[in-house]
């Protein structure tokens, strides 16, 4: 059962370059966090450094009288409201992809907080679709479901924008779950002081206190607080909420560990956020990155990408005339990797057509989407 899935999985992400599922990372996260393949060593170790600012070896850490804490912490919502901005700003470190367009996020993605006496195991979710639309929406919301079913804590957030939440049956899954609820509004600097909405839809909105007041009345049974993901505020206050939930237990992970996700995951996420960052409409989101090579030598890193489009139409707007357009995410994607990677980046791309693959199971199975 779930013992010899735990088994198989750790034999898998110890191959070097296998990339798990996602599909597979929803479910059984619990079960295999000791054998995750952690990010890079230069990666791990940026915020820990060994010697103080005059060179001396760095003393000791002083050990923690308090218990320590761990657990799994699951950010839902509807798309676009700030949960990969979220995530970042708790984790401090930039590894979930962000974009204005909506539905950005379709992996849910695992960010670990350390601290001496506390683990904080985040998971960002794609955006909540009630209704979806491609098989590949199924797959995404399986995810979600994943996230809540191993949840000590559920961060529900919603935006100064939102009027109602609708979407009975995940409610109806936090409630069976029986863990804590914190409503989280977000985007309350848009309400403050230099805001740039003009007065007319700060009047419809109402205040951050009646804005505030509304959800209370909506989620009785929740802490209801209000933060901005963009700039940090409120965030301190929230971890000290969560924290103060967390059951007592053992690290889940390793202490210096970011994210269970490997670094070809990261790698196609950047050359999608790239074509998110590039094309408009339709195009962004019937495309997805295989990485097909990730080699790394002493002075550079070579990656070999391919982007899958639904249409044949569709690969000649995202090569363009004399493949400008290609060129321009190869572009943006490469220094994005190399921001990430901390390393000279070669990024080879290519465009193929798999058709219709959002409604494709096997295509879906493939790239991570589904079982």
């Amino acid at each position: 059962g779930t013992r010899m899935l735990s088994l198989l999985l750790a034999g898998l992400v110890l191959r070097p370059g296998f990339a798990v599922p996602a599909a597979c990372c929803a479910g059984v996260s619990r079960a295999y966090a000791q054998h995750v393949a952690p990010l890079p060593a230069r990666r791990r170790l940026a915020a820990s450094p060994s010697c103080c600012d005059d060179g001396l070896p760095a003393p000791a850490p002083t050990l923690s009288v308090q218990p320590h804490r761990a657990g799994f912490v699951s950010i839902i919502g509807m798309p676009n409201v700030g949960k990969s901005t979220l995530m970042n700003k708790l984790v401090g470190e930039r590894l979930s992809i962000m974009t204005p367009k909506a539905g950005t996020t379709r992996h849910r993605i695992l960010g670990i907080l350390n601290g001496d006496d506390y683990q904080l195991v985040y998971s960002d979710t794609p955006g909540i679709y009630s209704t979806p639309q491609y098989k590949l929406h199924e797959g995404m919301m399986a995810a979600v479901k994943g996230s809540l079913n191993d949840a000590d804590v559920v961060l529900l957030l919603i935006d100064v924008f939102q009027e109602s939440w609708d979407d009975e049956a995940i409610l109806r899954q936090v409630e069976s779950q029986a863990c804590p609820l914190i409503v989280l509004l977000n985007k309350v600097d848009l309400l403050r002081e230099g805001t740039p909405l003009p007065p007319a839809t700060l009047a419809r909105l109402g205040t951050e206190d009646e804005l505030l007041e509304h959800w209370r009345r909506r989620f009785p049974e929740a802490s209801v607080l209000p933060i901005s993901a963009e700039t940090g505020q409120g965030t301190d206050s929230l971890l000290a909420r969560i924290r103060a939930c967390l059951p007592v237990h053992a690290p889940f992970f390793p202490k210096d560990q970011l994210t269970d996700r490997p670094e070809r995951f990261f790698a196609a996420e950047m050359v999608r956020e790239a074509i998110f960052d590039g094309y408009r409409q339709e195009v962004p989101y019937s495309c997805e990155v295989a990485v097909d090579s990730f080699k790394e030598l002493d002075e550079i890193l070579r990656i070999k990408a391919t982007i899958y489009v639904a249409h044949d139409t569709q690969k000649g707007i995202v090569i363009g005339q004399k493949g400008a357009a290609l060129k321009a995410v190869g572009t943006r994607a490469r220094k994005k990797l190399e921001d990430f990677f901390v390393k000279q980046v070669y990024l080879q791309t290519e465009v193929k057509v798999r058709k219709n693959w959002r409604h494709d199971v096997k295509a879906l199975r493939d790239f991570g989407y589904m079982q």
